[in-house]
């Protein structure tokens, strides 16, 4: 039943990425006449799981953004600049007012100087181009020793056998249990990538042979490289701080029992910009986050005491290229478990987790296991 308070409610959700898309849809169900407005940089939604694809020319990440939303749902294009009183600035200077706010914009890549950041939609089309525009032979460099570096390293040498490949990172799959890093080594290995372990202290742009790239480790080393790539996700927009909303040591908006900002009650933050403890960057922790917030804010609309937010993690995956990947089984705290499988059937289930957090976002049907 809609309340006459719900009819002339103002919601705005700022991002459009898994916790914004799935908190969208939620609202339009259980919040049904408000108005629901989600803001979003591009038309677009994008599959963050999926740029490693988009980099390396072997698929599509991104969709209409419409084709994901429910009916009823209005979007605007364009970026927060500002969130002050019950309004948000867009960049072109339009004021919207609102009575609830979701703020899930996410979290973004801070490159080093000389390298093109994989884990943006825009540095992932920018690596995309100079990818492909590599000769045969050509070596690519990928920084960042993490989930988003090891896929990122194996799809372009799937996709792009001619190149030669090099992973630089202090640690190669630190969250992985000890046993299922070595499969991971492994996998790299088949498909012919170089792992070197260290820190890149810079990147001399364009001062190789033949225009190329310099990457210089902190130990001394350095080696050559015609493309030079970020694959370290370790940021967030520092939108929330210059709203004068609480952060975090990292710039992530403090936030209560159920995700709602301790500045204002009325916004809510889910996904990586939302400083929840024991959290990690994940679409797996972007969606329960923004479903349950839409839960909440409807459940406090209906008159009834919310429920603080939990979720437990179940595991983490990996691609290897189209044919290899891994599942590292979680405790429910993240840490990992020494168990994994791998293979051909850890690709294919990695590939049904990502289509199923697709299937979620846009139909608001997820559920996640509580601790």
């Amino acid at each position: 039943m809609t309340t006459q308070r719900e009819a002339h409610m103002k919601i705005l959700v700022a991002g459009a990425g898994y916790a914004g898309t799935i908190a969208a849809n939620r609202l339009a169900k259980k919040v049904k006449s408000a108005q629901i407005t989600v803001l979003n940089p591009r038309p677009d939604f994008v599959e963050r799981v999926r740029l490693h694809e988009q980099v390396a020319g072997t698929g599509a990440a991104a969709v209409p953004l419409a084709s994901m939303l429910s009916e009823g749902i209005a979007t605007r294009v364009g970026t927060v600049d500002k969130i002050g009183d019950g309004q948000v600035a867009l960049d072109d200077g339009v004021r919207l007012d609102f009575d609830h706010l979701f703020l899930a914009v996410g979290s973004t890549a801070a490159p080093l100087p000389g390298t093109v950041a994989t884990g943006t939609w825009e540095g992932a089309r920018e690596a995309e181009a100079a990818l492909a525009a590599l000769p045969g032979g050509a070596a690519v460099t990928v920084v960042g020793g993490g989930l988003t570096g090891i896929e990122t390293a194996a799809e372009i040498a799937f996709g792009r056998p001619g190149l030669r490949v090099r992973l630089v990172g202090q640690t190669i799959g630190a969250s992985l249990s000890a046993c299922a890093r070595k499969r991971v080594r492994t996998g790299l290995e088949r498909l012919g990538v170089e792992v070197v372990e260290g820190t890149v202290e810079r990147v001399d742009a364009g001062a190789g042979e033949g225009g190329g790239d310099v990457v210089r480790l902190q130990a001394g080393r350095r080696f050559a490289s015609g493309l030079t790539l970020w694959a370290v996700i370790g940021s967030v927009p520092d939108l929330a701080a210059r709203s004068g909303l609480v952060v975090d040591g990292d710039g992530r908006a403090v936030v209560d029992g159920y995700l709602r900002s301790v500045t204002d009650p009325r916004i809510f933050v889910v996904g990586d910009c939302a400083a929840v403890p024991g959290a990690r960057a994940a679409c797996a922790t972007a969606m329960p986050q923004g479903a349950h917030a839409a839960d909440t804010l409807a459940r406090m609309l209906q008159g009834r005491a919310p429920k603080p937010y939990a979720m437990g993690y179940t595991g983490q995956g990996v691609c290897l290229g189209r044919r290899d990947g891994l599942l590292q089984a979680d405790r429910r705290d993240g840490t990992a478990r020494g168990v994994y499988f791998a293979g051909r059937a850890a690709a294919v289930a990695k590939e049904r987790v990502c289509r199923y957090a697709k299937f979620g976002a846009r139909t608001a049907v997820y559920t996640w296991l509580r601790p």
